[in-house]
């Protein structure tokens, strides 16, 4: 599975050396080691010593790593000093606001990998958590051939804004945001509506489909028990696969009769509904 084809990504925190161990059987497609949000000042230098065997713990468990670096460029080049660019899949860069940002740490991870023995490329997921990089989500998402996903980050933006980090209050944003992931062919993580929630679990299902049909490809998890709801989310569900599976037939029946539109019941079958379809199958 490519990056940006993941649905769910485990943030666990880089100096958490028991929720390393079990992060392999929390069923997420990657997980993200957090230096950031996740490890308080006073402790980072403690959790950077902790990267490389973390990631190469996780690696050899088959999973997709990140690592989640602070969003200072003095900070963010301790952070990868610290680690093992033969383990990581990408850098996750918080706090984006140019494509000034992303440019910089693509030239950081190419020198780090011209000291590999073995050719590597590390892909750069961009998180967009301001008005600023809201509106800038176009020019982020063009900045680097690294880049393989733009992030939304929900609570820092409505933070911003002064605002609850509630669906109808973020909507407009993180489209703005899925928008740009999807115009440049990048996966876009993330929910309309606060990842903290843990109690309203029902409520969390509702916002993961809500994120799916605002262009959202994955999101991003805080606790092992949002996995699963959002690798259901972000599924075709079994109706949307049955659906699926009939316009694909109906396609190829019409193609075998030269026929460039088909019907089925009642609607019109053209080219972009048989794409959607064909994209559901593949997932």
């Amino acid at each position: 599975m490519q990056l940006s084809e993941c649905r769910s990504l485990l943030f666990v925190p880089a100096d958490a050396g028991t929720f390393v161990e079990k992060a392999h059987q929390r069923g997420a497609d990657a997980v993200i080691l957090d230096l950031e949000d996740a490890v308080l000042a006073q402790y980072k230098a403690q959790a950077r010593r902790q990267v490389a065997p973390a990631s190469r713990t996780l690696a050899g468990h088959g999973l997709p790593v990140l690592l989640r670096v602070n969003a200072d460029p003095p900070a963010w080049a301790l952070d990868l000093e610290s680690a093992d660019p033969a383990c990581l899949h990408a850098v996750m860069l918080p706090k984006v606001e140019s494509a000034a940002q992303v440019a910089a740490l693509d030239d950081a991870l190419g020198r780090l990998e011209r000291g590999l023995a073995a050719p590597r490329r590390v892909a750069i997921a961009a998180l967009v958590e301001s008005p600023l990089g809201v509106v800038r989500a176009a020019e982020i998402a063009c900045a680097s051939g690294r880049l393989c996903a733009l992030g939304f980050g929900a609570e820092d933006y409505a933070a911003a804004m002064s605002i609850a980090p509630e669906p109808d209050n973020l909507k407009w944003a993180a489209q703005q945001v899925t928008n740009a992931a999807r115009a440049f062919g990048l996966g876009c993580w993330g929910l309309a509506d606060s990842i903290a929630n843990l109690a309203d679990m029902a409520r969390f299902e509702v916002s993961v489909r809500q994120a799916r049909n605002l262009g959202f490809t994955g999101s991003v998890a805080v606790h092992p028990r949002q996995v699963p709801v959002i690798n259901r989310g972000f599924a075709p569900s079994e109706e949307e696969r049955e659906w699926a599976r009939r316009v694909v037939q109906a396609a190829d029946s019409g193609r075998a009769e030269d026929k460039g539109v088909v019907m089925l019941d009642g609607r019109m079958i053209d080219q972009p509904l048989v794409q959607r379809a064909r994209r559901w199958l593949g997932r």
